[in-house]
This record gives C-alpha cells, sequence and structure tokens, in this order.
C-alpha cells in the first residue's frame, strides 16, 4: 500500500470510496461495453444504497459510464449531461448476499446494440474490485493492464492465449478462469506487467476458440 491508497485520488468530492470508487466503476462498465451508452440500469447495495444521494455517488456513476475521469468537474452535473446525450438511466437499491457494503450491479447497452453486465464494489481510498462480467466471475482492480478474453471451452485455448500474450512480449502477473460449465464459454482474466498493444489485443482475437477479447487499461 502507497500514500495514494490512504489519501485516496485527485477528485471531485466528496468521499472516496463513495465518489471516485463510483466513477472507477462506472468506467470499467464503460470501458466493457466500448461506446457511450443509451440506456444504463444502475443498481446500488449496502451503504450505496443507503447514501448515494448525500455523496454523489448516482451522480459519479453515472460520469464513470460516460468515461468521466475522478477529477472530471463535470461530475457535480453528471445528470444533465447524461440526458443531453439522449442516456435513459435508472437507478434502484437492492440486496446482494455477501457483497461488500459499497457495491453497485450496472447493465448498459449501447446504441450499436452490445450489452454488458457487471458487479463490482468501492473497496476504500478510490480503490475497486471487479467482481463479475456479463454473469461470470472475475476479481481484478483494474491497478494493472487486464485482458478479459471470452473463449470456448475447448482443450488447448488457455495455452494458446498465454503462449500469445508471451510472444508479444507480455509477463502475466496473475491469471484466473471461470468456466461455468465445462464445454460451453469460458472467461480468462489476465492481469499483465507493462504495456498491452492493440495488434496484441487483434492477435489475440484472431485464435481458435476466442469468442472475445477485452482491454481494460490500468486507471
Amino acid at each position: 500500500m502507497d500514500i495514494f491508497d490512504i489519501i485516496g485520488p485527485v477528485m471531485i468530492g466528496p468521499s472516496s470510496s463513495h465518489t471516485a470508487g463510483a466513477v472507477r466503476i462506472g468506467r470499467i462498465a464503460y470501458k466493457l461495453l466500448n461506446e457511450l451508452p443509451i440506456r444504463a440500469e444502475i443498481g446500488l447495495c449496502g451503504s450505496f444504497a443507503q447514501t448515494y444521494k448525500g455523496h454523489g455517488t448516482d451522480k459519479a456513476l453515472l460520469a464513470g459510464i460516460m468515461n468521466m475521469h475522478t477529477d472530471d468537474i463535470r461530475i457535480r452535473n453528471a445528470q444533465e449531461v447524461a440526458k443531453s446525450m439522449g442516456i435513459q438511466y435508472h437507478l434502484y437499491t437492492t440486496q446482494i448476499k455477501g457483497a461488500h457494503p459499497n457495491t453497485v450491479e450496472i447493465y448498459l447497452v449501447g446504441k450499436s446494440g452490445n450489452e454488458c453486465r457487471m458487479q463490482g464494489a468501492s473497496v476504500g481510498g478510490g480503490n475497486i474490485e471487479i467482481r463479475s462480467v456479463n454473469g461470470m466471475e472475475v476479481e481484478f482492480k483494474a491497478q494493472q493492464n487486464t485482458l478479459l478474453v471470452l473463449h470456448r471451452d475447448v482443450k488447448g485455448t488457455i495455452a494458446a492465449v498465454s503462449n500469445s500474450v508471451a510472444a508479444s512480449g507480455m509477463n502475466i502477473g496473475n491469471f484466473q478462469l471461470c468456466r461455468p460449465k465445462k464445454g460451453h464459454e469460458g472467461l480468462m482474466t489476465i492481469e499483465v506487467d507493462g504495456d498491452v498493444k492493440e495488434e496484441d489485443v487483434i492477435k489475440l482475437k484472431s485464435l481458435p476458440n476466442v469468442i472475445n477479447v477485452v482491454l481494460v487499461r490500468a486507471l
């Protein structure tokens, strides 16, 4: 832990957990959708559900899904900005068993018809943890460049992806696999050291049995 984990990021306040962390979670959802949403369903859990109006968590999440950073002065007017961009949004409170107190679930639809669903938590000091993507369990903090590789559960696919990452000069810092059912779709979460080039992502997408690759750059 360094000093920035304690004092939090440069941000529009009032709270690193309820505001800055919320912006960052929203930005991950934006990155997963890979376009500006036209519709957003945002479910607030625990402390988020109880204090979101006073801490501006609702505005912070909206700002994040519009790809704003934690220090963007437009966060204060995120609701008006969203309306001006034609984004229909709905916030609701919910309960998620065993979830961190500052948890949110986000469902986005883009103009192209793309959809994404994710769950994340703000764990203090502006730090976040992403817990699920499109119904599959993950665990990453977006502190390193992260590759999300959706693939068919076929023998040799994990090896092919790992070899491609290595051949591109990337070092895997952390690797996780979610495979809800044998022989169906799975999701690799690969945190790598250093930069990831767009051509590296294209190579991964071209591999047999790889359905899609999403690069979440470190926040």
